[in-house]
């Protein structure tokens, strides 16, 4: 039994070189798909595992790739690699298989302003990418909540499964949403505001003392916040399911 777990182990997993190691049994086991971080790696190194992966029939989402790694994926697809810039670039997807998720929502994303809509982008072309439905509601902050009231009688319509919430500066918008809707809310501090708690840290403190139930990501943490609606969804799923 030990040498079978071990050869299951190994089947799924994808050496590139030395160096790298991709878990290929991740998205069957948690639904969640293969995000490769741009920061940290040069354009080659980003290079072989994409070439790697695409010889697989394997696709990969790419996580805040560096300018030079745009540059790079630009050149790529003109030279045939399948690969597109999302998201204003923040994001880039290699096409193919990218997760076994089932679950398909919908999801609800909502950004208090438009500084913090970048991030909210990450999080919808990553479950675009898994077939999640998604659903958005840009500027609709407290600074006016005539606009946030419109956009949920629209939103709550189609029933939402889970909400992921983004703000900046104060961070009040998922506590608010929170305290309004009957869904799971993932709240999403951006690194927006200036002076002393700026660049999304009163967001997150605010977010973190919520008096209303949510769960909170890093600052800028549009990737982690796709991932774990993903496993909410697929909680959900597992609820549902007969037997």
């Amino acid at each position: 039994m030990t040498r079978r777990k071990s050869a299951d182990r190994s089947s799924t997993e994808l050496r590139v070189g030395a160096d790298f190691r991709f878990d290929l049994g991740r998205s069957r086991r948690i639904g969640a798909p293969e995000v490769v971080l741009g920061e940290g790696k040069s354009p080659a190194q980003l290079g072989r595992l994409l070439r790697a992966l695409h010889a697989r029939g394997r696709g990969a989402l790419v996580s805040r790739p560096t300018p030079a790694q745009r540059k790079w994926l630009a050149g790529a697809a003109r030279q045939g690699l399948p690969v597109t810039l999302l998201a204003g670039g923040r994001v880039a997807r290699l096409k193919g298989e990218v997760s076994a998720a089932r679950a398909s929502g919908p999801v609800a994303l909502l950004a208090a302003g438009t500084s913090d809509v970048p991030i909210a982008e990450e999080t919808r072309h990553i479950l675009e990418a898994v077939g999640v439905r998604v659903l958005t509601a840009y500027d609709v902050g407290v600074a006016g909540l005539h606009r946030l009231f419109r956009a949920l009688r629209r939103i709550e319509r189609r029933r939402p499964l889970v909400y992921v919430v983004y703000a900046g500066r104060e961070g009040a918008l998922p506590t608010v949403v929170a305290g309004l809707v009957p869904a799971p809310v993932v709240g999403v501090p951006v690194s927006t505001g200036y002076g002393r708690g700026g660049r999304g840290e009163a967001a997150l403190l605010a977010m973190l003392q919520s008096c209303a139930p949510i769960a909170v990501v890093n600052i800028d943490g549009g990737v982690p916040a796709a991932l774990f609606a993903l496993q909410l969804l697929e909680a959900g799923r597992r609820a549902r399911a007969p037997g």
